[in-house]
């Protein structure tokens, strides 16, 4: 009889326990990333009461509760942060702690310090793979900080290519002329306009004339590129007709190098040009190069991908995150601030890229949301509570009989 006194106390640690567990799963109902935990019982051995082989058993109560981390998909909702990610699927973000010590996190809340390396919520760095000098990036290597190239100035490309969609109106009398320009640039990032002059010399036939302001020259002039447009009876340029010759322009007033810039005709197999009977206008342009810009913004695309978006209106890849993908995650010890680390249960992590090996994909400028589900919870609060007051009954009943059997020698 005496024994349910400690079966009854187990009840009572075994539930409080449960309870604490609920409580934590409630307290992080809006955090992201956060998985739930759910408690699992189990009873402690039996004694066999009686000569009998086991015709009566009576239990000593209830274990320790065992905690099994629930690493179901949570919600994800769309975020107006730049450089939040959602994980959809299996994996984890790879970080390192102030200590060096490798953690793995859901948690997508992300932010860039002053030096420019990318970081959790909590101040811990982000692991993956960061563009070269050169502009390659291995991933098929080690994973590092990501650091963004915070305050750099984007170094400028100069113009070798540029293109005009255009109709020139086939209605127009001869001597008449159509002016296109378009702004390029040199290897100091300095602009120049280039202009085509085009003028109509006969049926079908378009004359053009490729050059600069000669105010861009410190000496000299300008040497114009030269040709003729050649178009069939149905509007469309003649596939005979010579591709334009180089514009070649030395001894820029910028101080910059020979600029070299070719006049793309086609698109692919199609001609950039037509010939209709209507106003001579430019549908698009395009050219291959730009000014030196400041970083202006980082955000984070789908894929993981670290994005940079400069003043000049660039973008460029200068990052990849890195997933991690363990086996047998609910293995895993909770560290505190959404993040985990390996035990001495827990399968070697794969690290690669997001969407490949089993690992989820990484969606940008979102989040996922924990997976507690309050109503179950709240039900399981309830349950737990029924036992817990259940058990304290227990003991209660189990003292009255004590005393009953006390009084039994008076």
């Amino acid at each position: 009889m005496f024994t349910s006194f400690s079966t009854a106390l187990s009840a009572l640690g075994a539930h409080s326990t449960a309870v604490d567990v609920v409580g934590n799963n409630l307290a992080n109902l809006n955090t992201p990333g956060f998985k739930a935990s759910t408690v699992s019982f189990y009873d402690l051995v039996t004694q066999s009461l009686g000569a009998g082989l086991g015709e009566t058993q009576v239990g000593f109560g209830v274990g320790r509760p065992i905690t099994l981390r629930q690493f179901s998909q949570g919600a994800i909702q769309s975020s107006t942060g730049t450089l939040d990610a959602a994980i959809q699927g299996d994996g984890f973000l790879v970080i390192r702690d102030r200590t060096g010590a490798t953690l793995y996190t859901r948690g997508g809340n992300l932010q860039v310090d002053k030096s420019g390396n990318l970081l959790t919520a909590t101040g811990e760095r982000v692991q993956g793979w960061t563009v070269a000098a050169d502009g390659t990036m291995n991933t098929s290597g080690a994973v590092s900080d990501i650091v963004i190239p915070v305050g750099e100035l984007k170094q400028p490309r100069a113009s070798t290519t540029f293109s005009f969609d255009l109709n020139l109106n086939a209605a127009a009398p001869d001597g008449e002329t159509f002016l296109a320009s378009i702004e390029v640039f040199d290897t100091l990032g300095t602009s120049h306009e280039v202009t085509i002059v085009f003028t109509k010399n006969g049926a079908n036939k378009w004359d053009y004339s490729i050059s600069i302001p000669d105010s861009d020259l410190s000496s000299g002039t300008v040497t114009p590129v030269t040709g003729t447009l050649t178009f069939d009876s149905k509007g469309q340029l003649d596939a005979n007709t010579p591709a334009p010759g180089v514009l070649t322009v030395d001894n820029l007033k910028s101080g910059a190098d020979q600029l070299k810039l070719t006049w793309e005709l086609m698109n692919g197999a199609k001609p950039r040009l037509t010939q209709y009977a209507q106003p001579s206008a430019i549908s698009a342009n395009a050219q291959d190069g730009y000014p030196a810009a400041q970083l202006v913004r980082v955000g984070l695309a789908d894929g993981g991908k670290v994005l940079a978006q400069y003043s000049n209106g660039q973008q460029a890849v200068v990052g990849q995150l890195a997933m991690a993908s363990i086996r047998n995650p609910e293995s895993l010890i909770a560290v505190g601030n959404n993040n985990f680390q390996l035990s001495a249960r827990s399968a070697l992590p794969a690290i690669g890229l997001p969407g490949t090996g089993g690992r989820g994909v990484i969606l940008g400028g979102a989040i996922e949301y924990s997976n507690v589900d309050i109503a179950r919870e709240f039900t399981n609060l309830i349950v737990l509570q029924r036992g817990y007051q259940a058990n304290s009954r227990v003991v209660t009943a189990v003292d009255e009989i004590s005393q009953e059997t006390i009084n039994l020698k008076r």
